[in-house]
């Protein structure tokens, strides 16, 4: 009996966020498994979709600022999401929003429950994905996302850390203020950027090319 212990003791060493994050993870394969039904991912979506996270997770890493209880400026890291969900649409865009997600846990955890993990990561995330639904609009697609985004975070925020609200402050208006305070810098950023006729007409092609040939 005591080696049988042995052989799983190690299981008993895992934090509680770590299983957290298997879960997640698992919770994501069944969600596509169920979708893929419905939509078909072609080798460009996929190709794209890498890229896209790849672009995301490395300009996360360059945090303008960051705040106390969690979240940070960066230099427009929602954009190239914002754009893939804009040309491949919003199921696409949630599933790599998702798993953009997933990274910053790995990358940045600031977990205090596996709800608030849920709702700050692949939840948060998974809503840039939302700017698919605005395929005619770029713009109005990022602020769709971005709202998406902070509604989420605004949630987790009023349900965990009603705690850190000053005296006599709704943890509802704490929360709101708070996750504005970061996110709207960033969209802001995002919204410049994607006006940039360069830039725009880039995404316009890469759109256009995505469309011909998926």
């Amino acid at each position: 009996m005591s080696y049988i212990a042995s052989i799983f003791k190690d299981f008993a060493k895992l934090k509680w966020y770590s299983l957290a994050i298997v879960a997640v993870l698992i919770f994501i394969s069944i969600f596509l498994y169920l979708a893929q039904k419905r939509q078909k991912f072609s080798t460009k979506a996929l190709v794209y979709g890498g890229v896209a996270i790849s672009l995301s997770f490395i300009l996360s890493f360059i945090k303008l600022y960051r705040m106390p209880q969690g979240g940070s400026i960066t230099p427009a890291s929602m954009l190239p999401l914002f754009a893939y969900a804009y040309m491949f649409g919003p199921f696409a865009g949630i599933v790599a929003g998702m798993a953009y997600g997933i990274l910053q846990l790995i990358q940045d955890p600031y977990v205090v429950h596996w709800a608030q993990l849920l709702l700050d990561y692949p939840l948060a995330f998974g809503a840039l994905g939302f700017a698919g639904f605005f395929r005619k609009n770029l713009p109005l697609g990022i602020l769709a996302g971005g709202f998406g985004r902070f509604v989420f975070h605004v949630i987790s925020g009023v349900v965990f850390f009603a705690s850190y609200a000053p005296k006599g402050t709704s943890p509802l208006v704490y929360s709101a203020i708070y996750n504005a305070t970061y996110i709207a810098p960033d969209l802001a950023v995002c919204l410049v950027l994607a006006l940039i006729p360069s830039v725009k007409k880039a995404i316009e092609r890469l759109s256009k090319e995505a469309y011909i040939q998926k």
